[in-house]
């Protein structure tokens, strides 16, 4: 096991982490906000969204896109406030949850499918693609409660945890040159654990959290290669950034629920560094 240090703390429920811009952006999300945090660990609020914040990301020209769960649409940051980028309700049966957007603006959005607990099989759900200009389609289904993604740097591979399944696993696609996806295929499937949000390093291993494990994962030709507890706390999801991109971001929260995250606000974004930094951006 390895030592990690507390960024920060006193957050409801700390979600979807990118390093962008020389900060480190997250959704405290049973907190309605979107925050920054510098390297010395000064938050900063971005902005409010009222129907909860998930994943992030930027268009090519800056501006911001976040998911807005409950309503399920992704929205838009621009100068004079937050404005619909896409609905996704013709896609997403539930909530929405995680996103990742490619170097085109091009975003991939997953949902839980329904409003089931763990423990219970979810209904299966399908991952939203989004244009740059809002367009919406579906572009992969039948997925089991489908969480973190990531792009490999080449445009060409699309990682996906499907935190349900059975057995859970990392879930692997080839992206098509529209942006569809085919191929489908397992990269890992686990035994003890329950893959949430994820991130790529620089030599193809991924970097898994772990939130019922209370750790985060390094899984590399489908073997965990290094394991990273998070104590007392769950981990939700992972990013890797930092001067340079060598420090990885962990996510935790002493609860999923919304209300007791409210409760206890006893969420953490904690650190470490690592050997192998970030794969470049995708």
């Amino acid at each position: 096991m390895t030592a990690i240090d507390v960024l920060v703390s006193g957050l409801a429920f700390p979600e979807a982490p990118r390093w962008h811009n020389g900060e480190l952006w997250v959704s405290d999300m049973h907190a309605a906000q979107v925050l920054r945090i510098d390297r010395r660990g000064r938050v900063s609020a971005v902005v409010t969204v009222p129907h909860l914040p998930s994943g992030l990301g930027w268009l090519p020209d800056g501006r911001l896109l976040v998911v807005s769960m409950e309503d399920r649409k992704v929205l838009r940051l621009d100068e004079d406030g937050l404005v619909e980028h896409a609905d996704l309700s013709a896609v997403a049966t539930w909530h929405c949850n995680d996103m990742v957007v490619d170097r085109m603006g091009r975003a991939y959005v997953t949902n839980f499918g329904d409003d089931s607990h763990p423990g219970v099989p979810p209904r299966p759900g399908k991952v939203a693609f989004v244009s740059p200009e809002g367009h919406v389609r579906a572009v992969a289904g039948e997925m089991q409660f489908a969480n973190g993604m990531a792009i490999s740097p080449d445009g060409h591979t699309f990682y996906v945890a499907e935190t349900r399944s059975e057995p859970p696993r990392i879930t692997v696609f080839d992206v098509a040159a529209d942006g569809s996806l085919s191929n489908r295929r397992v990269l890992m499937a686990f035994a003890d654990a329950a893959p949430d949000g994820i991130c790529l390093d620089a030599e193809g291993a991924l970097w898994v959290a772990s939130p019922f494990t209370n750790e985060a994962l390094r899984v590399f030709d489908g073997e965990v290669v290094q394991r990273v507890s998070t104590g007392d706390q769950g981990c939700y999801a992972v990013a890797l950034g930092g001067p340079d991109n060598s420090t990885l971001y962990l996510c935790t929260s002493g609860s999923w629920i919304p209300e007791e995250a409210r409760r206890l606000r006893n969420g953490r974004v904690c650190v470490m560094t690592v050997a192998v930094p970030a794969a470049p951006a995708t």
